[in-house]
């Protein structure tokens, strides 16, 4: 009875986060998000949901990620509603109510970790091998090829429906460069040479990669069979990629209703058909970080490393580090690791580093230097500070001085910074960053943003937490697929680009594509803050399981969300996507590798 009386409570406790925090700081005390109710049903199956998942000592590191998915859940819906920390903060009412609500959630959450634990404490059930059919056996025996044209069969009516390419943006501008246009970006830098416009904003190994595409299908047949070369090209990239991991899974001894299970997701997901055929960066370069994160498990669990092994490393850190520009960031911070864990083959390890290092820093500090090609802008790196000096000066711009303000006008122009300012949107406030700011002004504006700090310091956590917030939210469903047509790179004749006439196609592909997050417990598969909570909930039962050696391949992935966290725009669904297209392959070697010692 006592237990019962627990669960009731426990169970009024986690639905108090079924209600309209919004309204009830507004004063409109309609309290309900629905109805009394659909509330009371709330509590029945909650109470239900208590009752039968027993309570029990769980890790230390368990309760501390359900304490922060607690703390992510009430900051994540008060920033996606109003901006702004007030539906926690706002006043008395609120403070409890949100209180109440992190108790709510931290025992549900603390639940979630026990069925996690009982799942993956379960011993797996032997299952006879069972007469295979000939597509089975096919797909069993031949696991690359036979993914591989699983893949791009499912792909195939996106192919044909956004023919030849989806361009966004940015590989737009990156065509107009290839071909020595004046874009944005020779703006933003001082130039080695004022006729060439090439910058390394975008990395130039892309750049190169879609201009030469559309120069081969020029001198073939015309400039869109150009796009499609380039377009062909990613599409056997990407999907060959995955078709690897599920040839690693066979590797490792998964079963082949698991692979079948993976290859259905590769191909029905639309996120990947849609960056299969999407013309930006992200999508090699999250080829690249794949074949990292499985690199990195072989690595671990290998005695000795054969040349085969150094040869393929040195190229495949090289390439990531070329076709993006925190490539670098996530190799520095993630190979060393590897390096301390591995002392067998510490001076091979050592070698392919160094041999890395050298040749990356041959290509930026020579090679391109010799081109005339310039280095992308050190404001890339400032969108933190500046998105905190753009929300201080929109709040707070009477306690500035005259001074104060020539100080950062000097850096970021500072009568518009108050209407560029978006919090969830950092380019409009660095993107007219003075590129000829001096060292000394750059040191004179941290002089003023310290002052800020001090005298304002929660301005400062809320400006970042509103332009990070979505990475840790799983409610936030904000994400962009690219599917529109964009007419850059048509202007001035410099190359003929037409989607084909299949319009109704395109609409449908694309709806479902924009749908898809919506769609109950699936669509989880294509939302960054879902995937986030997986990348840390596999990280602490790595840690809390004596298992430690498998977070090294996974702290590409992790360093990837500190970028996110740096990064000029919240949520956005293709600075995520290393560790979301990995995702579902990850769970897969996590079950597996934790129930090992359970069969």
């Amino acid at each position: 009875m006592k237990n019962k009386i627990k669960n009731i409570l426990y169970a009024v406790l986690t639905s108090l986060v079924f209600l309209d925090y919004k309204e009830i700081y507004n004063n409109n005390f309609n309290i309900f998000k629905y109805n009394t109710v659909i509330f009371i049903i709330f509590i029945i199956i909650l109470f239900i949901f208590y009752n039968k998942i027993n309570n029990q000592k769980i890790h230390f590191l368990k309760k501390t990620l359900a304490f922060l998915f607690s703390i992510f859940m009430i900051f994540g819906y008060s920033y996606n509603n109003i901006s702004s920390y007030n539906l926690i903060f706002g006043n008395i009412k609120m403070f409890l109510l949100s209180i109440l609500s992190l108790i709510g959630y931290y025992l549900f959450f603390k639940r979630i970790f026990i069925i996690i634990d009982n799942y993956l404490n379960k011993e797996n059930k032997i299952n006879k091998n069972k007469k295979q059919n000939k597509i089975i056996k096919f797909i069993d025996e031949k696991p690359f090829i036979s993914s591989l044209i699983i893949i791009i069969m499912f792909w195939l009516i996106y192919i044909i429906a956004f023919y030849p390419i989806i361009l966004s943006p940015d590989p737009s501008y990156q065509i107009k460069q290839f071909f020595n246009v004046h874009t944005k970006y020779a703006d933003w830098v001082n130039l080695l040479d004022e006729n060439v416009f090439m910058t390394n904003h975008h990395p130039v190994i892309h750049t190169l990669l879609l201009g030469s595409c559309i120069k081969t299908g020029r001198f073939i047949l015309n400039d869109n069979f150009g796009l499609f070369i380039y377009s062909f090209i990613q599409i056997i990239i990407l999907a060959s990629t995955l078709a690897y991991t599920i040839k690693y899974l066979k590797k490792i001894n998964i079963k082949i209703n698991i692979r079948i299970i993976l290859v259905l997701i590769y191909g029905l997901v639309p996120s990947f058909a849609f960056y299969a055929m999407s013309g930006v960066k992200d999508t090699i370069y999250t080829s690249l970080i794949i074949l990292y994160v499985l690199l990195l498990f072989d690595f671990i669990n290998k005695k000795q490393l054969k040349l085969k092994d150094i040869i393929k490393t040195i190229i495949l850190l090289l390439l990531i580090a070329l076709f993006r520009n925190n490539g670098l960031y996530v190799i520095l911070l993630s190979f060393p690791l590897l390096i301390i864990y591995d002392n067998k083959n510490i001076k091979k390890l050592i070698f392919i580093f160094i041999i890395f290092l050298s040749l990356f820093m041959t290509y930026s500090k020579v090679i391109l230097p010799y081109f005339k090609i310039p280095e992308g802008s050190i404001r890339e790196v400032l969108s933190i500070p500046f998105q905190q000096t753009a929300r201080y000066v929109s709040l707070y711009e009477d306690e500035l001085t005259d001074e104060d303000k020539k100080i950062i006008d000097n850096i970021l122009i500072y009568d518009t910074l108050k209407t560029r300012y978006d919090p969830e949107f950092a380019d409009p406030v660095k993107n007219q960053f003075n590129k000829n700011t001096t060292k000394k002004e750059l040191k004179q504006y941290f002089e003023v943003w310290k002052k800020g700090l001090i005298k304002h310091p929660t301005v400062y956590i809320e400006a970042t937490i509103n332009n990070v917030y979505g990475y840790f939210y799983p409610l936030d469903t904000s994400w962009y697929i690219y599917y529109k047509f964009d007419s850059r790179i048509t202007q001035d004749n410099l190359v003929d680009y037409h989607y084909n006439n299949l319009s109704f196609l395109r609409k449908i592909l694309s709806n479902y594509g924009q749908i898809f997050p919506f769609i109950p417990i699936i669509g989880l598969i294509s939302v960054i803050g879902f995937n986030t909570w997986l990348l840390l909930i596999m990280t602490i039962y790595y840690f809390s399981s004596n298992k430690r050696k498998y977070v090294i391949p996974l702290m590409p992935l992790l360093i990837t969300l500190l970028i996110c966290i740096a990064s000029p725009v919240n949520t956005y669904f293709r600075y995520a996507m290393p560790y979301i297209f990995i995702m579902p392959l990850l769970i897969i070697i996590f079950i597996d590798i934790m129930k090992k010692n359970k069969n």
